[in-house]
């Protein structure tokens, strides 16, 4: 088997700093948060009344408006974003071989929003199950993944990962795979999701994993600091043009980055606490490095999770020091601060801003953060406050999700 190089050929994005990949990029730089009040519902009652929402969405961008009933938030989050990514690619379907294309998506709570919403109709009403004949299309995890396919006419591999919050950088490593195995020219990876509900907010309030810094949301989301009290949700979508470097230099298409490989690995440890020695997230590392061929010495940048919570953070620093303790030149940022936390969609997001530091030389900072964990004071450079010109080969995104999942990828700039 000759296996094929992956590039990277387009990005698309909806957040909560920014509904295109570049306004994504330019409010990262710029060390801007995206957190609010929520306005999706009432938070009287609730321990946090604040997340990362997405703001001045247009679904109309690639929705008709016939069909915007039949989707979730987290589908017309998932087609906006590709949409994007499929212009920013240049990609005219109807001149390659739709056979040999594919969709790979990701999300955790999928159709959440719509799940909500007709329970709550149901419940409310006389007991006559007077349900929408979209609900379960619209509320299933696997439907974004089909209607791309569906959208384009796209019939190569398709399905959805679940694996909670690493399972849009596992979407991405699984498309990598089918490409250099050659069994795919390009897929649409990514994820999406739209998670600030009621029951979301409500659950994570009571598993005590989240941010209740109402006085100060702007600055509740702090990575690595010692007055950390938990993440801040956040919603929206990342989609990615995987291609191999055969198909996109007969398009003449142009190239971001180079994949080089992924580390798929799980804690076995506990139900959604990680490791404590990060011991999963050490072998996700570790395989990456070894598939893309290369000494932990030659990383140059890491997308940490970095979700702000207690132990998450130590966790994975104790690994990131375990695999990278003789990499004096490594460069860390928790972008967690600014987007909140996208749950199935953060490994999407945050591989695009692996993608745009290896483009573009800058790595984005960790905001909010003042006082380093005692353990780690001197360890790293954190990128902390602003973003830093830095020359960047080799960038690396970490996602772990709930039940021990460890998804590491692997981006090169891009050389012929």
């Amino acid at each position: 088997m000759i296996l094929q190089r992956v590039v990277v050929t387009g990005i698309g994005a909806v957040t909560p700093l920014g509904n295109t990949a570049d306004d994504f990029w330019k409010s990262l730089l710029s060390g801007k948060s995206g957190a609010n009040l929520i306005t999706k519902f009432d938070t009287s009652k609730f321990k946090t009344k604040f997340a990362c929402e997405v703001k001045n969405f247009d679904p109309f961008l690639a929705i008709d408006k016939k069909d915007i009933r039949k989707f979730d938030l987290f589908t017309q989050y998932a087609l906006v974003a590709v949409n994007e990514a499929i212009l920013n690619a240049k990609l005219d379907f109807n001149l390659q071989n739709r056979d040999r294309i594919g969709v790979i998506w990701a999300s955790g709570d999928g159709g959440v929003t719509t799940f909500e919403e007709q329970l709550s109709e149901f419940k409310s009403g006389d007991g006559i199950p007077r349900f929408s004949p979209f609900f379960i299309p619209k509320r299933i995890i696997n439907i974004a993944s089909g209607v791309i396919s569906i959208k384009y006419g796209l019939r190569g591999v398709n399905y959805t990962t679940a694996s909670a919050c690493a399972a849009s950088n596992t979407a991405l490593i699984d498309a990598y795979n089918y490409i250099k195995w050659g069994k795919a020219d390009i897929i649409v990876t990514g994820g999406s999701e739209a998670s600030i509900t009621e029951s979301s907010i409500g659950g994570f309030n009571a598993s005590r994993a989240m941010s209740i810094n109402n006085e100060n949301y702007l600055q509740a989301s702090k990575p690595f600091d010692v007055s950390r009290d938990g993440f801040v949700l956040g919603e929206g979508a990342g989609a990615i043009i995987l291609e191999s470097l055969d198909s996109a230099l007969k398009r003449n298409a142009p190239i971001l980055a180079e994949v080089l490989g992924g580390g798929l690995a799980a804690d076995a440890y506990h139900l959604t606490n990680t490791h404590p020695t990060g011991d999963g997230a050490v072998l996700g590392m570790k395989l990456a490095l070894e598939e893309a061929g290369l000494d932990a010495i030659e990383m140059d940048y890491i997308n940490a999770h970095a979700t702000a919570t207690p132990t998450g953070d130590l966790s994975e620093l104790r690994a990131i020091k375990k695999v990278f303790e003789s990499n004096t030149n490594l460069s860390i940022s928790g972008t967690k601060s600014m987007t909140g936390h996208l749950l199935g969609a953060a490994g999407a997001i945050e591989a695009i801003i692996c993608i745009k530091t290896v483009l573009e030389n800058r790595i984005p900072p960790t905001i909010n953060t003042e006082n380093i964990e005692p353990e780690f004071s001197g360890s790293f450079d954190f990128t902390l406050k602003s973003f830093k010109i830095k020359t960047v080969k080799h960038a690396l995104n970490n996602t772990f999700g709930f039940g021990g999942h460890v998804a590491s990828s692997i981006f090169k700039k891009y050389t012929s």
